[in-house]
């Protein structure tokens, strides 16, 4: 229904605006980060180490993402795992927030040495309204019942202000308490049904079932400063000049969020997915991650999304490397491919690492070339590290095709091996890296 509902849109001329793939955020580095630049001319002297190394297996924080409630999550593919969590879970009373549902779905997870990608969501087809109930209670609140895809469903009422700050306080809480665990990998917000920006089906009013524009604005504003560490991102559904503030407020497309796509590889993704993409940016990848759900349009879609001939006159690989993905949930997946090809696919997003080239200076220095041979970034800080000692030069600035030549002042000898430290990790899980230096 949801596919129809775009399809009418783009027909009536509804959708209209004029696309670019230029809308990207200004701030593309940290200031107090910036790149380290080396003179390659000083590693002539120095002596080539043999090096060998392959990456045999899904990188953290990339891939293929299960929900957490799957039987699969023990599977070589698997990396990252996704949870809907609810606002009523956390909180029940005015300025009182009891986390322990979040740190038991990171702790979980953590346990099986992945990462969680988590959403909050207030409104979910046939379910009711995830609001707090001391806000429910609140003088003047109203919540909205009505009917999407055939089921009666519950739609928050955003005249009220105490939902509205509501909304912010949980937020910046949220943040300030989990913005540098290593356990939470990414965060999906939101709003409307499922959190995916908007209410395709169903009883759409703008201030009501569905926040205010000027609102969203000063939410979103406000993620960007609450989140440093953490990368957030929302629905390319944000898009649509319908509920999105975008087209009013350019200047929000400066912020550094990034986008998701809950129909990844649908049949009509080179017409609404594609442009809905350009709008906020194709080249946003640089500084913000880009995941996804595969399409549930169809049955056919979910059977054939991932088949090495791929679907609809495209193949998976190819739209991964076109959008520089770095995830994809795809729960279903399990039941209709084989492991070897899931895995596969998995591998086939986010960043991979290649040193190209390793030299030491006997007890003084040693020197990395790194090419990322990824699709995406890797979105956390990391680092070349030999004998303990870490490179200055922050991997996360790399681009897929790009290299760097990195020093590491430190006792380097001829038994030296290269690693990659990264904070951002859970036990278990290690950052690998080709090589095949002579």
């Amino acid at each position: 229904m949801k596919r129809l509902y775009w399809i009418t849109l783009l027909t009536l001329g509804l959708f209209s605006c004029t696309w670019t793939n230029d809308n990207q955020p200004d701030n593309v580095d940290d200031p107090d980060d910036e790149p380290v630049v080396v003179d390659p001319s000083e590693f002539d002297s120095y002596t080539r180490v043999p090096l060998s190394s392959e990456v045999n297996r899904v990188q953290p924080m990339t891939g293929l993402v299960l929900w957490n409630t799957s039987g699969s999550l023990s599977k070589s593919y698997v990396q990252l795992e996704f949870s809907y969590m609810l606002y009523n879970d956390v909180c029940k009373e005015k300025d009182v927030f009891d986390w322990t549902p979040m740190d038991r779905l990171l702790e979980a997870a953590a346990s099986r040495g992945h990462q969680v990608v988590v959403r909050f969501r207030y409104t979910y087809v046939g379910q009711k309204c995830a609001v707090p109930d001391y806000i429910k209670e609140w003088p003047g609140y109203e919540e909205t019942v009505g009917k999407s895809e055939g089921r009666t469903t519950y739609f928050p009422d955003w005249r009220c202000e105490e939902l509205q700050r509501f909304h912010m306080e949980f937020h910046r809480r949220f943040a300030e308490r989990y913005d540098n665990d290593p356990r939470l990998a990414f965060v999906e917000t939101g709003f409307g049904l499922w959190a995916e920006y908007h209410i395709y089906d169903g009883p759409f009013v703008l201030g009501k079932t569905f926040p205010s524009k000027e609102f969203q604005a000063e939410f979103l504003t406000a993620m960007d400063g609450w989140f440093k560490k953490t990368p957030w991102m929302f629905s390319i559904d944000a898009a649509d000049g319908t509920y999105g503030p975008f087209r009013k407020q350019a200047d929000l497309l400066n912020l550094k969020f990034g986008n998701f796509d809950d129909s990844f590889m649908c049949e009509d993704h080179d017409g609404y997915n594609y442009e809905s993409w350009a709008f906020f940016g194709m080249h946003r990848y640089k500084t913000a991650p880009f995941g996804g759900e595969f399409s549930y349009y169809s049955d056919y879609d979910q059977k054939h999304c991932l088949d090495a001939g791929g679907m609809y006159g495209r193949k998976f690989e190819d739209e991964v490397a076109k959008f520089h993905m770095t995830f994809i949930i795809a729960n279903d997946q399990p039941g209709k491919q084989t492991e070897a090809r899931l895995k596969e696919a998995s591998m086939s997003m986010g960043y991979r690492f290649c040193i190209m080239d390793f030299r030491i200076d006997e007890g003084k220095a040693a020197a990395v070339l790194i090419e990322n041979v990824g699709v995406a970034p890797i979105y956390r800080d990391a680092y070349i590290q030999v004998e303990g000692v870490k490179s200055k030069y922050n991997l996360r600035h790399l681009l897929p095709g790009e290299k760097e030549w990195v020093k590491i002042e430190c006792r380097a000898s001829a038994s030296s091996v290269p690693s990659i430290a990264c904070e951002h990790l859970v036990a278990g899980q290690v950052i690998q890296y080709e090589a095949n230096v002579e």
